[in-house]
């Protein structure tokens, strides 16, 4: 079984750095969503936003990933592919997630957004997704486990009628961008790893409008509602300190997307 890392001051540092980069680039791209931009262009606008700080795009290569951004569309939920093909139009919702790597460790981070005018629904998930991860973040604090953060994501989610996904979950972050502990967004509290000071985390709520089944498309990474719902994607990269949660993934401003 893989071992949690704890990261020291000197660490928390570099993840603090990384994760700055890594919302900026989140801020940039969603600064992009609007009706007739394709979404190669918002990958590579992040690509070069990333490089042009020093750091490296995580997902670019990444078990063969071929675009610096995941961009999903409507139903996609997560992992889309960027093409020149997927042209952006009024009433979609953008799901993009990013990472960035300096100095040795990772941030990660993802958004949804409008593009143009979107339904009330459309907006009601979004919203009810943001709002399930900082439900979670509350849970994220020293002496509590790590499916308290999971418990606290699914209560919220089905409170207001919608589906959490079951097959992909959040993770540990570090000089790796896939860590222990495994962060599911469903079941029980009180199970799973105890937080401690210095583990890093990211906690990643996948929000379905319909049923949580999900299917991957024969690209191997485009993942889909089974029933053809609308999703949204919210995350941050989380410390465990003392205090209790900080997230890195803020933007120099104190923006979190």
């Amino acid at each position: 079984m893989e071992l949690i890392t704890l990261k020291s001051p000197r660490e928390q540092d570099a993840m603090r750095r990384a994760g700055r980069i890594t919302a900026q680039a989140r801020a940039l791209a969603g600064s992009m969503v609007r009706p007739g931009v394709t979404t190669k262009e918002i990958d590579t606008a992040v690509r070069r936003f990333i490089r042009s700080h020093g750091a490296q795009p995580s997902f670019l290569g990444y078990g063969g990933f071929p675009a610096s951004a995941c961009i999903s569309v409507n139903q996609v939920v997560i992992h889309g592919i960027p093409s020149p093909g997927v042209v952006l139009k009024e009433g979609d919702i953008v799901s993009i997630d990013v990472g960035a790597y300096i100095g040795g460790f990772h941030g990660d981070c993802a958004a949804t957004y409008p593009c143009g005018t979107i339904s009330d629904e459309a907006q009601r998930l979004i919203d009810v997704t943001r709002q399930s991860f900082w439900e979670g973040y509350e849970k994220a604090a020293p002496g509590n486990r790590v499916s308290d953060i999971s418990h606290a994501v699914q209560k919220y989610v089905e409170k207001n009628g919608y589906s959490v996904v079951r097959d992909f979950v959040g993770h540990g972050v570090g000089t790796k961008m896939h860590e222990a502990p495994e962060v599911p967004n469903f079941g029980p509290a009180g199970h799973g790893a105890r937080l401690q000071p210095g583990m890093a985390i990211a906690v990643e709520p996948m929000v379905c409008a319909g049923d949580w089944h999900v299917k991957v498309l024969r690209d191997g990474w485009t993942t889909v509602t089974a029933d053809g719902s609308l999703a949204a994607h919210y995350e941050n990269t989380i410390l465990i300190t003392e205090e209790g949660p900080e997230i890195t993934t803020v933007t120099e401003d104190g923006a979190y997307d």
